[in-house]
């Protein structure tokens, strides 16, 4: 059986108790909610901004679906040639597909159509980065462990179907740069070995560029995607409800309680908030930042591409993957096998997803954690591997980053682009490597300073002289903490073959819960 945890909100004054109870009171006599509604919404929740990443991404998502409601109003998913006669002069006459000559009239036509259009493709770019921070603020903390496990791997899978998502709308206007981007992703098709003209015919429905891929996709955008993207955000935000928060260590603060604000109406309040600061910030991002100007590229044509040419950000990786690859291709009984689109396209981003959904259980393996349940966060430097490991995946995500603008890079700075791109290839073995001994240092370094300032306590800045002769500085005790922090003098942690757990990192320094103890 799982004994349920405490949740504890902060002391209130006796008038602010009672205005409380008074709402309660007054609410409960004019609708019918029962005890069960009553106790949701009292649910505590852990009052710090690294917890509010989530909803940044919830409300970009709700962004998204408003903003793109009203757009399936004026696109045309059709890849049918048409004329365009529009408002944007320097197009007038030129022959383009009607999904592109729908996108011009939605921004140039009707009114409020380009900045629907750019708040639409910000929030997108938002919600892939919140999802992306939120990953890393439950990587870094522990949040993962049991018995967190299956939200991980929700998380996951939301990150994973969201860059979907998002290549499937950045193809939908059917202009030069998003046409250039299809052309890849069918050359990444066709690496598959075997199969790989099966599944490009499958996906365009004849040779490239076809007539059904833009409506395929928009299904795929409109429909399929969002519905499973929605769904996994509701079994997400039940498991959290479920599981009750994470938070901090701090006083009064253990595996068997959750302190924090109640839902209503502490934390709906600072939640409404921060939905309309995601909605202000996004619109003023839509009305003054342009974004992915599709009349400068033009219509998309097989003869032609685009200069300069640069996907968003979140598949930057996959560009840069492609360009660092050698040209390395091997013959087998007449097949060609294209190693170097293979290797980066299909094999890379298939390890890197298969390592994130596979790391909470194997690091609770190798750690003897997996029988424990964990409700406290942990801070990054006590976990020195951990830490380190995931500072080496984001320096190396971030040399796939760089490596998919080479060219540009080249350019701007006036250097060689084979030299820059020998560089790059060297920093993607190198700099993770370097990347990870540099954050395992440093996080022994914080633990033994913390250490010593716990046990000396801060400068006062004073000096006096001592009976024997000499000087020393005079301390007081440390008043201030940071959430997570220990409050008294951490020993130092045991050697390497005295204790299993640092194989990952120093474990936290409160005890876990005993296998048996649950929630």
């Amino acid at each position: 059986m799982r004994a349920q945890r405490r949740e504890v909100s902060p002391p209130q004054r006796g008038e602010e108790r009672a205005r409380g109870e008074w709402l309660a009171d007054t609410v409960d006599a004019r609708l019918p909610l029962t005890d069960g509604v009553g106790r949701l919404l009292r649910k505590a929740f852990p009052h710090h901004w690294s917890f509010f990443l989530g909803e940044l991404a919830l409300y970009s998502l709700v962004v998204l679906v408003l903003t793109g409601v009203w757009l399936t109003l004026f696109f045309k998913p059709e890849m049918r040639e048409v004329v365009y006669d529009g408002r944007y002069v320097p197009l007038r006459g030129v022959r383009m597909s009607a999904a592109f000559d729908s996108t011009l009239h939605i921004s140039f036509d009707v009114r409020g159509g380009l900045l629907i259009r750019q708040l639409h493709h910000w929030a997108a770019l938002v919600f892939v980065a919140a999802i992306g921070a939120h990953l890393l603020r439950v990587f870094f903390t522990g949040a993962f462990r049991r018995p967190r496990e299956v939200n991980w791997v929700i998380g996951v899978t939301l990150f994973l179907l969201s860059l979907a998502e998002g290549f499937a709308g950045y193809s939908l206007p059917d202009d030069l740069l998003s046409g250039t981007g299809l052309r890849i992703a069918q050359g990444i098709m066709l690496s598959i070995p075997v199969v790989g003209t099966y599944v490009s015919m499958f996906a365009f429905g004849a040779e490239f560029p076809g007539q059904d891929i833009v409506p395929r996709l928009y299904s795929l955008h409109i429909l399929l995607l969002p519905g499973v993207l929605i769904a996994l955000v509701t079994v997400h935000l039940i498991l959290v409800f479920y599981l009750k928060h994470t938070q901090w260590r701090g006083p009064g603060r253990t595996n068997r309680n959750v302190v924090g604000k109640p839902l209503f109406p502490h934390f709906t309040a600072t939640s409404a908030g921060l939905s309309l600061l995601v909605f202000g910030v996004l619109t003023l991002l839509a009305g003054l930042a342009q974004i992915n100007p599709v009349w400068t590229y033009g219509p998309y044509r097989p003869d032609q591409a685009s200069t300069g040419s640069q996907p968003d950000w979140y598949v930057g990786f996959l560009e840069g993957a492609l360009r660092l690859v050698p040209p390395w291709e091997t013959a087998v009984a007449g097949h060609t096998i294209m190693w170097n689109v293979l290797l980066p396209a299909v094999v890379l981003p298939a390890l890197l997803f298969l390592v994130l959904y596979a790391y909470p259980f194997v690091e609770q393996r190798l750690t003897g954690e997996r029988h424990e349940e964990h409700h406290l966060c942990d801070r990054p430097r006590e976990r020195p591997v951990r830490t380190g490991l995931g500072v080496a995946g984001i320096t190396f995500y971030g040399v796939l980053l760089l490596a998919g603008g080479n060219d540009v890079v080249a350019q701007t700075f006036r250097i060689s682009l084979n030299t820059l791109t020998w560089v790059l290839r060297i920093a993607l073995v190198v700099a993770p490597v370097l990347a990870f001994m540099l954050t395992r240092r440093l996080c022994h370094a914080l633990l033994e300073s913390e250490r010593q300032r716990l046990e000396e306590g801060v400068g006062t800045g004073d000096v006096r002289q001592t009976i024997d002769g000499g000087y020393e500085s005079d301390h007081r005790p440390v008043e201030k903490f940071r959430p997570g922090a220990p409050r008294t003098p951490v020993s130092p942690p045991p050697a390497p073959d005295r204790h299993p757990d640092r194989r990952t990192g120093t474990p936290a320094q409160e005890p876990p819960a005993p296998a048996h103890r649950t929630r």
